[in-house]
């Protein structure tokens, strides 16, 4: 019988986004508690080793971040434990090679830590999951990642999207989740897509769905809570390669052949 919480995760365990390879050991590094879900964040080290290759073994993951000149940064603070969880919109920023990543899903649902210049590194957008009423009738939001705002405006509502100033730690604008606004789907089987919202299916009782049309004109559903707005009509985020746009299996090898073909030199 299991007594207290788990402290290891073996490679066989860890989600399919975090490609991870069978061979190479037994166990993975586990997330500590923080503000993402466990099957919905990296783990530093696994970020810093197997996706940027800034090292080979844990212990030299180890010194980069324990260096004092040095300060990975998550969301603007340095970060030191190596099983720190890095989720979705949370912005990493090395200081020695003055580089900053945003970490996506890509179209098949992979995580993908997309390289940002310095003026996007000091945005991020922020889901606000709930809405409260706190004691001496203080409003506050809690979002997606766990933070908490006192005295958000008052048209702000759950669901919405936040743009919050890393730096000043202030909200400068929100986007509504209503039709007609830019969605990032962050779960189920169309994760990764990039989409316009057409209509929203009330269900009482049940899951929400939300309607959406990609830049294609391919049509799909999925759960509301989902659906993370990303701007207005135009993207205010980079995307990664291909900006959520989904293609079926001869789309693919289509674009392969396309990309391989050598341009003919005509005279």
């Amino acid at each position: 019988m299991a007594r207290g919480p788990k402290k290891h995760l073996k490679k066989i365990n860890t989600p399919r986004g975090w490609l991870l390879s069978k061979m190479g050991g037994i166990y993975a590094t586990r997330p500590n508690q923080g503000p993402h879900k466990l099957r919905e964040c990296l783990p530093l080290s696994i970020v810093l080793r197997n996706h940027l290759h800034y090292a080979i073994t844990g212990r030299e993951v180890t010194l980069i971040l324990q260096d004092k000149e040095n300060g990975v940064k998550i969301d603007n603070k340095i970060r030191r434990d190596h099983k720190f969880p890095v989720g979705i919109m949370d912005v990493i920023s090395i200081a020695k090679t003055n580089e900053h990543f945003r970490l996506l899903y890509d179209i098949k649902g992979r995580f993908k830590p997309i390289k940002i210049k310095d003026t996007e590194a000091k945005i991020k957008l922020l889901k606000v999951s709930k809405k409260f009423i706190g004691p001496n009738k203080t409003p506050y939001i809690v979002t997606n990642d766990g933070r908490t705002i006192r005295f958000p405006h008052p048209e702000i509502n759950e669901g919405d999207t936040l743009r919050f100033d890393l730096e000043k730690n202030q909200i400068t604008e929100w986007y509504t989740n209503e039709p007609g606004h830019l969605a990032y789907v962050t779960g189920g089987n169309n994760v990764g897509r990039v989409a316009t919202i057409q209509h929203v299916e009330r269900h009482l009782g049940s899951f929400d769905i939300v309607h959406l049309r990609d830049a294609q004109g391919k049509t799909f559903a999925t759960r509301k809570s989902n659906a993370f707005i990303i701007g207005n009509k135009k993207s205010t985020i980079t995307l990664p390669e291909g900006d959520g746009q989904y293609l079926n299996i001869l789309e693919e090898k289509q674009a392969r052949l396309d990309r391989h073909r050598k341009p003919s030199n005509t005279k």
